[in-house]
């Protein structure tokens, strides 16, 4: 039975990584949203937006009590970041990226904090490419969210969860196997059904 759960921790935990980053590609002087999104039924208390790249100090965007910091960003972001959804409703920590530049190409992670001290992390890899590919079209790259790795990510998903089922059905099969063959040599050595 702890294998059972076992499988199902691991599980939880590949599908959750698997759709937690995100690509996207913008030419540049473009703006993006860079998505982050909490639980619909708390509310945010604190959302960072931080470029671990970056070597200086300071976030690209910074919420807390209810209120930006821009003293706390970094200077390249002063006055190009701004709340998709002012109010965060719904748990939307969203971020617009305005006017961006190949200086602006890196991994961008989302930090909320919620009412409930609930912690989400996202990571954003955006790339601003001088290519007409890029925006919206035949490639998949879009400015409201980027290139959506969706489908190989549900893919990658679904096919961990199905070996990891047949794995606990084999297991499940053979315990069985083994206890009606221990109840088969009861029968034989003892006479006596076992129920």
């Amino acid at each position: 039975m702890s294998l059972v759960v076992f499988f199902c921790f691991l599980i939880l935990s590949l599908v959750s990584a698997s759709e937690d980053q995100r690509e996207i590609k913008v030419n540049p002087g473009q703006d993006v949203s860079l998505l982050c999104q909490g639980p619909r039924n708390a509310s945010v208390k604190l959302s960072e937006w931080t470029r671990p790249d970056l070597k200086s100090d300071g976030y690209v965007f910074f919420y807390r009590n209810e209120r930006p910091y821009e003293n706390f960003q970094h200077e390249s972001f002063h006055g190009r970041v701004e709340l998709r959804d002012p109010e965060l409703k719904d748990g939307d920590a969203s971020v617009v990226l305005k006017n961006v530049t190949f200086n602006d190409t890196g991994t961008y992670e989302c930090r909320i904090v919620t009412n409930a001290r609930q912690e989400i992390k996202h990571l954003i890899d955006l790339k601003v490419t001088d290519s007409d590919h890029t925006a919206g079209n035949k490639d998949g790259g879009n400015k409201e969210g980027g290139n959506k790795e969706g489908f190989p990510s549900i893919v990658v998903g679904l096919s961990v969860i199905g070996v990891l089922l047949f794995v606990v059905v084999v297991y499940i099969c053979r315990r069985n196997r083994v206890h009606q063959s221990m109840i088969h040599t009861h029968l034989i050595i003892t006479g006596d059904p076992v129920s």
